[in-house]
């Protein structure tokens, strides 16, 4: 960290929660530019006690260049909605780890009559956005369907070590170029989906356990335009299921042929349980790609990663494994 941003530090009067943000960056990574630094706690102790708050006093329009506005948010259950707006670029959010800083709500369209777009906890649009040791949850529960965790929309943006809590569309990958790395995502239903060009790297995805009447469908894209260069890539991340669908003994195979002949489903030298190919479906949409292919989905092709991923901080790999 430069001594510019040590002095950033050294502003604050709360010495305990200075250095736990200041820790915080340093143990993230030390080459990060910070431009400013606000503490959310709710004893009171911080700059802010809701997240909303430290985010309404962020810069409007930046471009990064000087650093991002950090927002280190320490451990807690902040019950409440956020919106990172258009004009609120290059905001960084920094907790205390995942299940330790925790952003929940339980907006939900079955029962409360939002759109499934506007039943999310918490919602990006701001270019550039970096979440990172932070908890994103929708507690609606399977039963009351469509309620999102996260709606993401914002080009260029990094959640790094986070994990999205929910059952039917926990995570919108609504748009733009978007990358997920050491994450954990749980869900039932279409839990990753949307039109975004969004990455995964060596994170976890679990599916839950599913009403009586549903199945497992991890992802659904949203793309209607065959030009856009859109999809959910999967790299070097597992599969398996959470503990109330691991001891459920409960399995459903798909039935109807809803956009099977639109669809385009690739696997890539995938290893462990369930990676032989042998009985795998026959939809004219799903194939069995060889890396020329599949190093069309990485960092690098997918979403010109390269160009903004390092001033992230957040380790990745710009090609195939």
């Amino acid at each position: 960290m430069s001594e510019r941003n040590r002095a950033i530090f050294e502003t604050i009067s709360r010495r305990k929660l200075q250095q736990q943000a200041a820790d915080q960056v340093l143990e993230y990574d030390d080459h990060v530019k910070v431009s400013d630094v606000v503490i959310v706690s709710q004893d009171g102790s911080g700059n802010f006690s809701t997240v909303n708050d430290a985010v309404a006093i962020a810069p409007n329009n930046t471009d990064g260049s000087t650093g991002y506005f950090l927002i280190y948010i320490t451990a807690g259950v902040y019950e409440e909605y956020v919106s990172i707006a258009k004009n609120k670029k290059y905001l960084m959010m920094i907790g205390d780890g995942i299940n330790q800083t925790i952003i929940t709500g339980n907006h939900s369209y079955n029962v409360d009559g939002y759109t499934t777009f506007n039943s999310s906890t918490f919602v990006v649009v701001g270019q550039g956005f970096v979440a990172v040791n932070l908890t994103f949850q929708n507690t609606a529960g399977a039963i009351n369907h469509q309620a999102v965790a996260v709606r993401n929309g914002a080009d260029l943006s990094t959640f790094y070590s986070c994990s999205f809590q929910g059952y039917q569309d926990t995570l919108y990958v609504h748009s733009l170029r978007q990358f997920y790395r050491e994450c954990d995502i749980y869900g039932t239903v279409d839990f990753i989906f949307g039109n975004a060009a969004a990455v995964f790297q060596n994170s976890n995805i679990y599916p839950k356990l599913p009403l009586q009447n549903q199945f497992n469908a991890i992802t659904a894209q949203g793309r209607t335009d065959p030009n856009q260069n859109t999809g959910i890539s999967i790299q070097n991340c597992t599969v398996k299921p959470a503990d109330d669908l691991k001891f459920s003994n409960r399995w459903r195979e798909w039935s109807g042929d809803f956009a099977l002949n639109t669809s385009y489903y690739a696997e890539f030298n995938n290893t462990g349980p369930g990676s032989n190919t042998s009985g795998r479906v026959t939809w004219p949409g799903f194939h069995v790609i060889d890396a020329a292919d599949a190093a069309n989905f990485t960092v690098s092709s997918f979403l010109l990663g390269d160009n903004w991923l390092p001033q992230t901080g957040v380790p990745y790999f710009s090609g195939l494994l």
